[in-house]
């Protein structure tokens, strides 16, 4: 076993720095999760294993490194196998990044989870690869905690439609997603059957008190394919509450919209920025000819849509700003009522009235002082409002 040799350089007056104490000479599956388990104690938000590099924790938004010696070619195989699986580095052969969760279970009422993102990379002129494990939090925020706005909360739950949550890579959909869940699971008659079909799965609902719901959650592609066949699972599983955690594709748009129009609630994302701009680019994945009546379809459906952007605040962390707008009855006749290519326009002068822009909420925060200038003006611009 290796000598634990503290990097005395990157010490200074703390011990973060310290090795792990029980670092051996060589990584086998048998030793990882009691590696990870030690950083996790550490502090660590983020563990980052990199070929040729000793591993990194990331503790108060700086790095200090977690073992002694390097990650060589032998260890990241194993890393990779305990992690992914056998087939990680014929995948990562291929061009592809791997998107995983994983969780360590300690003892029979604990479960530390991760997300994990594994990625190739050239280390010293040869293929290797980074593996970014965030460790995930052990349940889900509430909406107070991520300061949502009433207007959104009493929106968040309609009988049936879809809600749709966007922004950037990065944004903070999925928490503002689990934060919405859980509001709906700690409701006195609670929410009944919810699935959830997510890549990966990064909140579980464990620790949430709902004698009236029963959760469940489905990884893509782990268990299902992909996001469609997701949505068609549910529609056999009888449940009131269906949450896909991505709609970028026309056919997992159509499996949502059908869903939505045989009674279910339906929570989902994609990556646009505005309410505007979101119906757009939605019905921007059909071919022409069926746009229309796809047009009709969404509308008929749609219920609430939020964008949310996560910008730095005053004094450190970061804020989440948003731009959201309801759909009730009298909004959606009305759009129905006029040629789809008209509704981006329209929707833009509706946000006001029956929501709140992205100009309006950043000048919210920037009059409490919560965000600088700069960022102020940046999401004034960001949706065209």
């Amino acid at each position: 076993m290796a000598t634990r040799k503290p990097i005395s350089l990157l010490k200074a007056e703390d011990n973060f720095a310290e090795t792990w104490p029980d670092e051996p000479g060589r990584f086998t599956e048998d030793v990882i999760d009691a590696f990870l388990l030690w950083c996790v104690k550490q502090n660590s938000s983020d563990i980052t294993i990199q070929s040729e590099r000793p591993v990194y924790n990331e503790i108060h938004g700086t790095l200090y490194p977690a073992t002694y010696k390097n990650i060589d070619a032998a260890d990241m195989a194993i890393m990779l196998t305990k992690l992914y699986g056998p087939e990680a580095q014929a995948r990562l052969a291929s061009g592809k990044d791997l998107d995983v969760s994983y969780e360590i279970r300690p003892d029979r009422y604990t479960r530390i989870r991760f997300r994990v993102n594994i990625t190739a990379i050239l280390s010293k002129g040869r293929d290797g690869a980074q593996i970014t494990m965030r460790v995930l939090p052990s349940e889900p925020p509430t909406m107070k905690d991520l300061n949502i706005e009433k207007a959104i909360q009493d929106a968040w739950a309609p009988r049936q439609g879809i809600v749709i949550i966007t922004g950037p890579t990065g944004s903070g959909k999925t928490t503002l997603l689990a934060a919405g869940n859980r509001m709906l699971l700690e409701r006195p008659e609670g929410c009944g059957k919810m699935l959830t079909y997510e890549a990966p799965i990064e909140y579980t609902y464990d620790t949430i008190q709902s004698p009236r719901s029963l959760v469940s959650q489905t990884e893509i592609p782990r268990h299902l394919p992909d996001f469609a066949h997701g949505v068609r699972n549910a529609l056999r599983r009888k449940p009131e509450i269906i949450l896909v955690g991505e709609s970028r594709d026309r056919e997992t748009i159509s499996a949502s919209i059908e869903a939505a129009q045989t009674g279910h609630a339906v929570y989902t994302t994609t990556h646009t920025l505005g309410v505007a701009n979101t119906v757009q680019r939605m019905l921007s994945t059909y071919d022409m000819e069926e746009r229309e009546e796809r047009a009709i379809a969404l509308m008929e459906t749609l219920r609430l849509i939020v964008t949310q952007a996560l910008v730095p605040r005053e004094g450190g962390g970061r804020i989440g700003v948003r731009e959201w707008m309801k759909f009730p009855d009298e909004v959606r006749e009305k759009l129905m009522d006029m040629h789809f290519t008209k509704w981006p326009n329209e929707i833009q002068r509706m946000v006001n009235q029956y929501g709140q822009t992205m100009q309006r909420s950043a000048e919210i925060v920037f009059e409490q002082k919560l965000i600088d200038r700069r960022h102020y003006l940046l999401l004034s611009s960001s949706t065209g409002a």
